[in-house]
């Protein structure tokens, strides 16, 4: 494999501009075919298999009128005054939301009875020509647009209920940029000069943006929810300029060890290159493993984000050698960091003297290490998750502030409400029987109200509303869903936002045990055949899982336990949003890879020249230790910036993932690891020889490491 990719690097740094010319038409071609043929994102909450998806399934043979989506343009007047005070206005916002696109019907609250006993409060229902997660953006608001001369009347006026909520746009707070120079200043200080710092960025760049295209493209063949692009961004940014970071150091330190910048660059490639392809390759299946959940708004999140990280690996491969064979000894043009000339042994490096220190005492390291990270994984044992509403959104938008009114005029189940379903062709309820089933449904002490129910024009279909008394992402109403589907016959499917929503956090619940074992098998498999060894791939799995699972238990102890709430900017406590963990461990194996994979490349290198279990080591850890420490501090800087978004959903995955990179960059990788593999000795590459003629060799190379002392990376002087 190192010889494949040598060749692949040399090619491309033989010919630069046709190589950056390649990458300038595909770019190009990717964007333009986005901008023209590219798909809208929809937010698909089916379960398949589902109650809820069979409701819908039934609403849209039988009665497509009643299938379509719905919201809510509620108003409220001031305090102490009632709201047919200002009915002229209201009625003006209603005229204005009729001839809105999309909008099927609206109704006026004084005529339909929707206002609220004290007259302050009211909300006009709204039906559209489509489902709520097909709608898409723009019809929400076109709807806040209409209802403004309600506000200008001095009337409190926003749009909720589920296609408001769902099709919300996310709002953005200038993070990413704030990441961007955060990761600037750091590779600043990895490579002291202006040139080699800006290299990583401007490739991560070129990832996110051509992988943008490409997942709007995808949107064009399947369904793509709206946070897919922000995921795959976020990934995106991380990984490419962690695995520029990797190939630019590498190239740095065989310019120290007086290699020519072609000998140097092609070394570095065959080897921090294959490194990069691997890493890339264990996140692109992490988050292909994603199909197994079986739903498809995170199958979707996982092809878009293993697309934006195939599109790092290809251009790490390809385009930034050309780019670097452009620049030649200009990549250290600029220098902005002084530093003192360091081209000494690695026995001279803090890196290699730690190493030493660990496997000189593995013992204390490996238990202190371990029981850190068992101690912030122990909340995780009391994860509690849900699906977010409208809620858990911050009150700068209309759909949270919209939420509270109806809260407030209504009652909290307003924002929860179930639709059922009855197949009249089916045997159990039936048209006269639909009565007692009502009476039956209002009786349960979860329900606060019971609506009219409505037929089909066939007769062959009814759909019953229902009110719960508690919030959506309130327990006793996931406990009074169930009651009322133990109650209603078996022609009967209960849907709505808040079943749609119970039903994928059941999938899930199911389906997170098989991601698991995926995951952990592809992954055992990939590092057994890249490093021929058994025990090394075990090791690995081992302590990738002790970081998600500490991440997990600081994501639990800070939402769910509201631990330092006012540092995080949160407004109360929160259910563990429910497709966070299967997405927290795909993304955070997939990552925790690439320094695994890096930091045992060293290692290996070094064991099949010397032998030295414990020397290996210590020159692996000192020949990475730099270079994992400032790719783990760049990618936490991006998604910590994360954790100021007003989005509580998105702060989770910003300290999710900024946790768990952190802690495995370093207690992991920098002690845990090193301790361990002491411990193990030679049994860490143990191979048994019929397995070892069976598996494929990827690894060999195409030349004998360099004998000479490996300089620490990145500390090259100009």
């Amino acid at each position: 494999m190192h010889r494949v990719i040598r060749r692949i690097g040399d090619a491309s740094a033989s010919r630069p501009w046709v190589t950056i010319g390649i990458w300038t038409f595909l770019i190009a071609l990717v964007i333009g075919l986005a901008g023209s043929a590219g798909g809208k994102f929809t937010d698909d909450l089916i379960a398949p298999g589902s109650q809820s998806e069979r409701a819908m399934e039934l609403l849209e043979e039988r009665f497509p009128e009643a299938a379509g989506g719905s919201a809510k343009a509620v108003f409220a007047a001031p305090k102490g005054e009632r709201l047919d005070s200002y009915r002229p206005a209201i009625q003006a916002a209603l005229t204005r939301i009729g001839d809105a696109e999309r909008v099927v019907t609206v109704a006026d609250p004084f005529t339909a009875g929707t206002v609220s006993r004290d007259g302050r409060i009211g909300y006009a229902e709204i039906t559209f020509d489509r489902p709520s997660a097909g709608l898409g953006p723009e019809p929400v608001k076109a709807i806040s647009d209409a209802i403004e001369p309600a506000r200008t009347a001095g009337v409190a006026a926003e749009v909720g209920g589920d296609a408001a909520f769902i099709n919300a746009e996310t709002a953005t707070s200038g993070t990413e940029i704030a990441g961007l120079l955060a990761a600037l200043v750091v590779l600043l200080v990895v490579f002291g000069t202006l040139v080699a710092a800006v290299v990583p960025i401007a490739m991560a760049l070129i990832t996110v943006g051509t992988g943008m295209g490409g997942i709007a493209l995808l949107a064009h063949a399947m369904d793509v929810p709206s946070a897919a692009p922000s995921v795959a961004a976020l990934i995106g940014l991380g990984v490419g300029i962690d695995y520029s970071l990797f190939i630019v150091a590498r190239y740095r330190d065989n310019r120290a060890a007086d290699q020519d910048n072609r000998t140097a660059l092609s070394n570095a490639i065959a080897s921090a290159g294959s490194s990069v392809l691997f890493a890339g390759g264990a996140v692109i299946v992490a988050m292909g493993a994603l199909l197994l959940t079986g739903l498809g708004l995170l199958a979707a999140i996982g092809l878009s984000t293993a697309l934006v990280v195939l599109f790092a690996v290809a251009s790490a491969l390809t385009l930034l050698p050309a780019l670097l064979s452009l620049l030649g000894d200009r990549i250290d043009a600029v220098r902005v960091v002084r530093r003192r000339s360091t081209a000494k042994k690695v026995e001279d490096g803090a890196w290699w003297r730690m190493a030493h220190r660990v496997s000189g005492r593995p013992w204390p390291y490996l238990l202190g290490a371990s029981a850190l990270l068992l101690a912030l994984a122990a909340p995780a044992l009391s994860m509690q998750t849900g699906y977010p509403d409208a809620g858990d959104d911050g009150t700068n938008t209309t759909h949270r502030r919209a939420y509270d009114l109806l809260a407030e005029g209504f009652g909290p189940g307003h924002n929860a409400p179930l639709v059922l379903v009855a197949d009249l062709r089916s045997p159990g309820v039936n048209a006269e029987t639909i009565p007692a089933l009502s009476e039956r449904l209002t009786a349960d002490p979860g329900i606060a109200s019971v609506g009219p129910p409505r037929t089909s024009p066939r007769g062959d279909a009814v759909v019953l509303p229902a009110i719960p008394t508690g919030a959506p992402a309130d327990p006793e109403t996931a406990q009074t869903l169930e009651r009322v589907r133990d109650l209603v016959p078996g022609n009967v499917a209960v849907s709505g936002v808040t079943a749609l929503t119970d039903d994928v956090t059941r999938q899930l619940d199911k389906t997170l045990p098989i991601l698991i074992a995926g995951v952990l098998a592809a992954s055992f498999l990939l590092l057994m055949v890249l490093f021929r060894a058994i025990v090394v791939p075990l090791k690995a799995a081992a302590m990738n899982l002790l970081s998600i699972g500490a991440a997990y238990g600081v994501v639990v102890a800070v939402f769910q336990w509201g631990w330092f709430a006012d540092l995080f900017g949160l407004d109360g406590t929160y259910l563990i949003a429910s497709p966070l963990p299967t997405i927290f461990f795909a993304v955070l194996f997939g990552l925790s890879m690439d320094y695994e994979v890096f930091l045992l490349s060293r290692i290996r290198e070094s064991y099949d020249t010397t032998r030295d279990s414990t020397e290996s080591v210590a020159r692996g850890l000192a020949g990475t230790g730099r270079v994992i420490t400032s790719a783990a501090l760049i990618m936490t800087v991006v998604f910590l910036g994360f954790v100021a978004h007003p989005s509580p959903l998105v702060k989770m995955l910003g300290l999710g993932l900024s946790t768990a990179i952190l802690l495995d960059a370093t207690i992991v990788r920098m002690v845990l690891a090193p301790a361990a593999m002491a411990l193990l000795g030679h049994a860490n590459w143990w191979l048994p020889r019929w397995l070892d003629r069976i598996l494929p060799h990827l690894n060999e190379r195409a030349e004998t490491p360099p004998q000479q002392p490996e300089p620490e990376p990145a500390t090259v002087s100009s």
